[in-house]
């Protein structure tokens, strides 16, 4: 069973603590593979989800990032993390007058899961964003990158707009924690529930005591392979979760809108 570790907890008093949100909305939705949906970037745009993820891969002899899930889906049919995402989010950023949505308080996070090399996909990642001034400058847009990530080490390498996923399994010095900007693990860490009957108390104290070391030390948390269920997003919420993670974001919008 994994745990969050004891953070630095020299750094924990220069950090701002986070709880449990007080109520939640679309803001709080995280749209899991969007590049799946039937309307890649619009349909959660439209929703006002507070999170999007995108996966890419660094393809050779090219600068452009592809979207997709597998080699043979990029291959098929190539779509660029410009196309999809930056292109859109720099065309909201301008309507909006430098917001990503109209209400002002309203946040972007654009994940982006490397599914190639990690220095070689971001150093094409940085130069594409270069492209967007608009983007890197943003306080509301925030890029958090995932999957094949550089070790913790190398955080500070990068620029201030590239943030990272971190793991709930592993610990971090006072510098990588300021370029984490989200905690992450899998539901299945933590739990076999299927999203059917009551939810184990165990499992529920073992979740809990781990987003809270989470939110001490100010950082937002998202489980990712829970049940797609309204039953596994209510848990989500009683357990203070900050992105809900789904691949039914009509559903899931629904359920937040109530």
């Amino acid at each position: 069973m994994k745990s969050l570790p004891t953070l630095i907890l020299t750094c924990l008093l220069s950090l701002q603590i986070f709880a449990q949100p007080r109520s939640y909305s679309t803001a709080n939705a995280h749209s899991h593979n969007d590049y799946a949906q039937l309307k890649p970037f619009s349909a959660a745009y439209s929703k006002k989800f507070g999170s999007i993820e995108a996966d890419v891969f660094s393809v050779a002899n090219s600068d452009r990032l592809i979207v997709g899930h597998e080699l043979e889906e990029i291959q098929r049919n190539p779509r660029t993390l410009d196309s999809l995402y930056l292109v859109p989010i720099n065309n909201a950023l301008k309507a909006n007058h430098g917001h990503p949505y109209g209400d002002k308080s309203h946040d972007l996070q654009l994940m982006i899961d490397l599914k190639t090399e990690a220095i070689e996909t971001l150093s094409k990642l940085v130069k594409t964003l270069n492209r967007y001034p608009a983007i890197r400058s943003s306080k509301q847009v925030h890029i958090v990158i995932s999957g094949n990530k550089p070790d913790p080490s190398r955080f500070t390498d990068y620029p201030a707009y590239i943030q990272f996923d971190a793991n709930l399994s592993e610990s971090y010095t006072s510098n990588q924690l300021k370029k984490i900007g989200m905690i992450s693990s899998s539901f299945e860490d933590y739990s076999s529930w299927t999203g059917k009957g009551e939810f184990p108390a165990s499992d529920r104290e073992k979740l809990k005591k781990d987003i809270d070391r989470a939110h001490h030390a100010g950082k937002r948390v998202r489980l990712w392979a829970l049940p797609d269920v309204p039953a596994a997003w209510k848990l989500m919420q009683d357990l203070g979760v900050d992105y809900i993670n789904t691949d039914r974001i009509n559903e899931l919008a629904a359920f937040l809108n109530k």
